[in-house]
């Protein structure tokens, strides 16, 4: 509150409104006899009506009074304590007007207080709304090229499969197009003979037996027989090789899971090292609807994975791949009796980069590349291993309704 308002002059208009006046006037008639006025300080009449000869008291509030009480009836005393009351009363409205003040001034400041918080909070919120804006939009350049990041590691995964590939189907391939080559030789050999023959048609029976045509006659078939099988071959690592591989494309499709688990078998089992075999059992399987590529790249990745635990535990062994169908799911298991992992390689065998095998020899991509595509196929992948017993993988995805 305003020192104004403690230190000013209160006059008898303010503090003795009309309906004050009404109800304590005829109660100071009364108690005066019934003759009471009020005065005001310059001594104009303010209440009642004033006869010069009437007794007058002071009604003093600090050191001056601001009016007097007037009365022709009342005794002396009596108006004495007339002036009194009527002084406690104007006492009593200068403390409520004071408080009033008071109580007006502190709402008007904490409004005020309230006005400056809210402005401040507004201010704030703006500021907040301006920067969750800049975070939400760096958070999805990172996520973006997070994806962008995850992307090419798994195509450098998938690069380096390729390169394994490529290197076992350069083999594969030479093998059928070696003996191919060699017979086609040997044929063309043979049909210089049968030009030679040509030429000695005169003495055919000397000249047949020369040139030993009744061999030429029956090797040039098995020749051509052998070629045919080797270029059979060949076409069928081809198409093995591109069905495999095929993993970027996109479109779901309704697939039977043992297809995938064949492909990839029929690619691995060309590349695989002495004293390692596959032994699979497949069961009747629900066509669901799925992304073939990609699981062609899951189970090469496992499979190629349980080769690589033998190879590395340095004995033969047999990775065993099953197949079955149970009520809630179809259920995939990859068994090797490889090199196993501890406890610790099982809890990080699935983060990226993460890998026991040789600097240069592994990127640590291939489970956790394999635990993605399950995840995306609203399956589960789950790891059973202990050092030199081997590891088991146990995929499980959702049969079809």
């Amino acid at each position: 509150m305003s020192e104004l308002a403690f230190d000013r002059e209160w006059s008898l208009a303010e503090l003795l409104e009309p309906a004050i006046l009404e109800r304590i006037g005829p109660l100071l008639a009364q108690l005066l006899g019934g003759d009471a006025a009020i005065v005001d300080a310059l001594g104009k009449t303010f209440w009642g009506v004033v006869d010069s000869k009437a007794g007058r008291e002071a009604l003093t509030l600090e050191l001056e009074p601001i009016g007097y009480l007037a009365s022709t009836t009342a005794a002396p005393g009596t108006l004495q304590a007339g002036a009194g009351f009527l002084t406690q009363l104007l006492r009593i409205q200068v403390r409520f007007r004071m408080a009033s003040s008071l109580h007006l001034e502190a709402v008007a400041e904490d409004f005020e207080t309230l006005k400056r918080e809210h402005a401040r909070l507004l201010e704030s919120e703006t500021r907040y709304k301006t920067l969750a804006g800049e975070l939400e939009s760096r958070v999805k350049a990172q996520v973006a090229q997070l994806d962008e990041r995850q992307q090419m590691l798994y195509q450098a995964e998938k690069l380096a499969s390729v390169g394994q590939l490529a290197a076992g189907m350069a083999h594969e391939i030479n093998n059928p197009l070696g003996f191919a080559r060699s017979n086609l030789s040997t044929f063309s050999l043979y049909l210089k003979k049968l030009a030679t023959l040509k030429t000695r048609l005169d003495d055919v029976e000397t000249a047949w037996r020369e040139l030993d045509m009744d061999f030429v006659l029956e090797d040039g078939l098995d020749l051509l027989g052998e070629t045919a099988v080797g270029l059979e071959r060949i076409a069928r690592i081809v198409a093995d090789l591109k069905s495999f591989s095929n993993v970027d494309r996109a479109t779901e499709e309704l697939s039977d899971l043992n297809d995938s688990i064949r492909h990839a078998i029929s690619v691995i089992e060309r590349q695989l090292p002495p004293g390692v075999s596959l032994q699979v059992e497949l069961g009747d399987l629900p066509a669901i609807v799925c992304l073939p590529g990609h699981l062609n790249q899951l189970f090469y990745n496992l499979i190629h994975n349980a080769v690589q635990a033998i190879q590395d535990a340095g004995h033969s062994g047999v990775v065993r791949i099953s197949s079955r169908r149970t009520p809630q799911e179809i259920a995939i298991s990859i068994t090797d009796n490889g090199i196993g992992m501890g406890a610790e390689q099982r809890e990080r065998a699935f983060e990226p980069f993460f890998t026991t095998r040789p600097v240069g020899s592994g990127a640590g991509l291939g489970l956790s590349t394999a635990r993605n595509i399950v995840l995306a196929h609203s399956g589960h992948l789950t790891i059973a291993s202990e050092p030199g017993q081997g590891t088991t993988i146990n995929l499980s995805f959702p049969t079809p309704p």
